[in-house]
C-alpha cells in the first residue's frame, strides 16, 4: 500500500455518531501527513490460577481509533464560503458565523460542540470514523505557509477493503506568510513565528451499552496556549519582561494574511499574558523566547481565526 495513495473525507453529523455518508466530491479535505493508531485499547487479562505458570490469552475489551494530519490554512476562494477545512475546525470546539459574501469567523465555543465523521481511504482500504472531535494546533513561519494540525478520535469498526475514491479538492493556492502585520500589547513586534494550540482535553468515557465500549468523546476542556519569538527591544520600547512578572494581559492579533478576497486570513486573541520568557537568538540578532496563555475577555473569546 502506497502512502502518498490516502484520501480524507469530513462530514458534520446532524446525530452524534450516525454516519452522514460523506463523498468524494463534496467532503475532501486536503491533508498532509496522515497518521492512526488505537486510542484507549482495553486487552484484558485473564490471571487464572492453574498448575501451568503460562498465561491465558488475553481477551480484546474495545477501542477507539485517533487519526492526525496537517492542513493547509487557507480561505475558499469566495468570502462568505467556509474553508475546506471548517468541518474539522467545528469538531475540535469551534462555532462558525458566516456573514454573506463577507467573512467566516470561528471562534471557540462551550456548549453544541459538534462532531463528525472522517472516511480514511488507504490505496484500497477504508477505515471509517464516527462521532469525531479532536484537538487542534496551528503553526505559522515568516515565508512559509500556515498549518493547521489535527488529531480527531472517534468510533470505529474494523477496516475493510474499498477501491480508493478521487476527492475534489479547493483548488484555492493558500497564502505565504509575508506583507502582514503582528502586534501584541499595541506593539509591531518582529517575529519569525506564532504558534498556539488550543489545549482541548478529551474524554472517552465508558459505556457498557456501546459495541466498543466507549460513550461519547466529549470535549471538557481547552487551555489556549502559544509562543511568539520577537526580536529584543529597549525596556523603553517595549518592556517584554515587565509584561511577565506583573501578569499583564495583552491584545495580539496578526493582521490580514493573504491579499486576495475570499483568501485572506487573521488572527486575534484579546487577553493573552506570558507565562515564560527565555532569550534566543535569530541570525546574531536577540531575540525573546516568549510562551503565552490565552484567556477569555468575555466569553468564549480567546481566540478568532477570521477568513475574509
Amino acid at each position: 500500500m502506497l502512502i502518498n495513495r490516502e484520501v480524507i473525507l469530513a462530514k458534520t453529523e446532524v446525530t452524534y455518531n450516525t454516519d452522514p455518508v460523506p463523498v468524494a466530491a463534496n467532503d475532501a479535505v486536503l491533508v498532509e501527513g496522515v497518521n492512526w493508531s488505537p486510542e484507549g485499547a482495553r486487552m484484558q487479562g485473564r490471571n487464572a490460577v492453574r498448575a501451568s505458570l503460562g498465561k491465558l490469552q488475553q481477551v480484546f475489551g474495545g477501542t477507539l481509533r485517533a487519526v492526525s494530519f496537517d492542513c493547509e490554512l487557507k480561505g475558499s476562494g469566495t468570502a462568505g464560503t467556509a474553508p475546506e477545512i471548517g468541518v474539522l475546525l467545528r469538531a475540535c470546539g469551534f462555532g462558525e458565523t458566516i456573514v454573506a459574501s463577507t467573512s467566516v469567523t470561528y471562534a471557540p465555543v462551550s456548549t453544541g460542540i459538534e462532531s463528525c465523521t472522517i472516511y480514511y481511504y488507504q490505496d484500497g482500504r477504508l477505515t471509517t470514523l464516527t462521532g469525531c472531535r479532536g484537538t487542534v494546533s496551528f503553526s505559522m513561519e515568516a515565508g512559509g505557509i500556515a498549518k493547521a494540525s489535527f488529531n480527531f478520535v472517534g468510533h470505529s469498526a474494523t477496516p475493510s477493503d474499498a477501491a480508493i475514491v478521487t476527492g475534489t479538492y479547493d483548488s484555492t493556492v493558500p497564502p505565504t506568510l509575508k506583507g502582514a502585520s503582528f502586534t501584541i500589547d499595541s506593539f509591531a513586534a518582529i517575529i519569525g513565528n506564532l504558534s498556539f494550540d488550543m489545549g482541548i482535553t478529551l474524554a472517552t468515557p465508558p459505556n457498557i451499552s456501546a459495541s466498543d465500549g466507549y460513550g461519547d468523546v466529549q470535549i471538557t476542556m481547552r487551555d489556549v496556549s502559544g509562543s511568539i519569538d520577537p526580536e529584543d527591544e529597549l525596556v523603553a520600547t517595549e518592556a517584554f519582561e515587565a509584561n511577565w512578572r506583573n501578569g499583564t494581559s495583552m491584545a495580539l492579533a496578526t493582521g490580514v494574511i493573504g491579499s486576495t478576497a475570499g483568501n485572506r486570513f487573521a488572527i486575534s486573541m484579546p487577553a493573552v499574558y506570558y507565562r515564560e520568557i527565555t532569550q534566543g537568538d535569530r541570525d546574531g540578532i536577540r531575540t525573546n523566547d516568549l510562551t503565552f496563555g490565552a484567556a477569555e475577555s468575555t466569553t468564549d473569546d480567546e481566540v478568532s481565526i477570521a477568513f475574509t
